[in-house]
């Protein structure tokens, strides 16, 4: 006997006076039911024509959604019924019931518990601000990842730009954390591959161009050389700021973990964070100066600057990764106060001085010991970061032009 597929109201009624809507499917007189996930008043519900009404202002998307999941059973029944002659209820359930945790949200937060046990803090905080935005456009419903299509997609994007004054930058890492989620469920055997919305002719994830802009070398110098002894936190944030740039733009998070056994034999040595790419590099007479201004504060942990050393224990990696941010934060707001006071009309903040390091190298240093200097892993990493920096071509090129007699 051919099952047969309704879409329903379910008899057991909410406290709010909505109703379950679900698929019914029955198969040799017994059925089975399978939640959609949305809640209707009975005044919405058309059960002849199986729709919502049109006075249900989400009733579009909702019959969209019915059709789709009417297809979606249809298809998989049709499946079982070559598969083997006799198709019971039971089979069918275990079929088409989705997997504990085959809805997205289920399995995004799997994902954001993994990256907090991992100690990844600053990931966490951004991937379930961005998660949220994501269950917000779909009005706090789950959904399943066969659900997640193009035109979803699509929605989501022009849903955040109307909603936010966001980026389009941004935007792009919304949807990488979904597509990012989605590439786990299907790791996990969890959905079909068939149903992956991005890549070519789908969704493109491809960021756009953004501007880097360092300081030039007389900006520097006056960091160097204003008198800043009359605030202590003013003279430690540039202390951090120029110690990243003397180390060829050493991220904030590395700078802070600093200890002294870190420099042995006139060398720094250390692991980056990001990468955990391992090297060393000399120890500029600028840097020794630096640090005797520290060698007479506190020990603990080996830790050179203070920042971290409110923990206690410096190998709990999501509250390192916490205080770090919380530290960037104030660092930065007086790296704005330093910038007046010195006269640089730029942005100054941590991660500038990575950028002022590339800035300031331009063309003049080898772009395969650029790279062992950045700790990239990839040359094409350090050609693209680079190449942000290097203009004299450019520059040549448009003074030719309008040099001309």
């Amino acid at each position: 006997m051919a099952s047969a597929i309704k879409v329903v109201l379910r008899k057991k009624r909410n406290l709010d006076n909505t109703y379950p809507l679900a698929l019914r499917i029955t198969q040799d007189r017994k059925s089975t039911f399978f939640h959609l996930g949305f809640n209707l008043l009975e005044s919405e519900w058309d059960a002849s024509s199986q729709k919502v009404k049109k006075s249900h202002p989400n009733s579009t998307r909702l019959n969209n959604l019915i059709l789709k999941k009417k297809a979606e059973v249809s298809d998989k029944l049709i499946d079982l019924q070559v598969q083997q002659k006799d198709v019971s209820v039971s089979a069918i359930r275990k079929q088409i019931k989705p997997k504990d945790g085959k809805s997205f949200f289920t399995l995004a937060s799997q994902c954001i518990e993994n990256m907090r046990n991992e100690g990844k803090y600053n990931r966490v905080k951004t991937d379930e601000a961005r998660i949220k935005h994501f269950r917000e456009f779909l009005d706090g419903a789950d959904i399943t990842f066969s659900e997640i299509d193009v035109p979803l997609l699509n929605r989501f994007r022009a849903y955040l730009k109307g909603t936010r004054q966001i980026s389009e930058r941004t935007v792009i890492n919304h949807l990488i954390v979904i597509r990012t989620v989605y590439n786990q469920a299907i790791a996990g055997n969890m959905v079909d591959a068939k149903y992956y919305p991005f890549g070519k002719g789908k969704i493109s994830i491809k960021f756009p161009d953004s501007i880097k802009i360092g300081l030039v070398p007389s900006e520097v110098k006056n960091l160097e050389q204003i008198d800043l002894s009359d605030n202590e936190y003013l003279n430690h944030a540039r202390n951090i700021w120029l110690v990243s740039f003397y180390f060829a733009g050493m991220r904030i998070s590395d700078v802070l973990r600093m200890k002294w056994s870190d420099f042995q034999d006139d060398r720094m040595h250390y692991t980056m964070g990001k990468n955990n790419k391992a090297g060393s590099l000399k120890t500029p007479e600028k840097v020794l100066a630096i640090l005797k201004q520290y060698k007479k504060q506190p020990k603990k942990n080996d830790l050179i600057f203070p920042e971290l050393k409110v923990l206690e224990d410096s190998e709990d990696t999501y509250h390192v990764q916490r205080k770090i941010s919380y530290a960037v934060k104030r660092l930065n707001k007086a790296l704005t106060i330093i910038s007046e006071r010195a006269g640089i009309a730029k942005p100054v903040t941590m991660h500038i001085a990575r950028h002022t390091f590339g800035n300031i190298s331009g063309d003049k240093i080898p772009v395969q010991m650029l790279q062992k200097l950045y700790r990239h892993s990839n040359i094409t990493t350090t050609i693209g970061y680079q190449s942000n920096f290097i203009n004299k071509t450019a520059d040549d090129a448009l003074d030719a032009v309008l040099g001309m007699e």
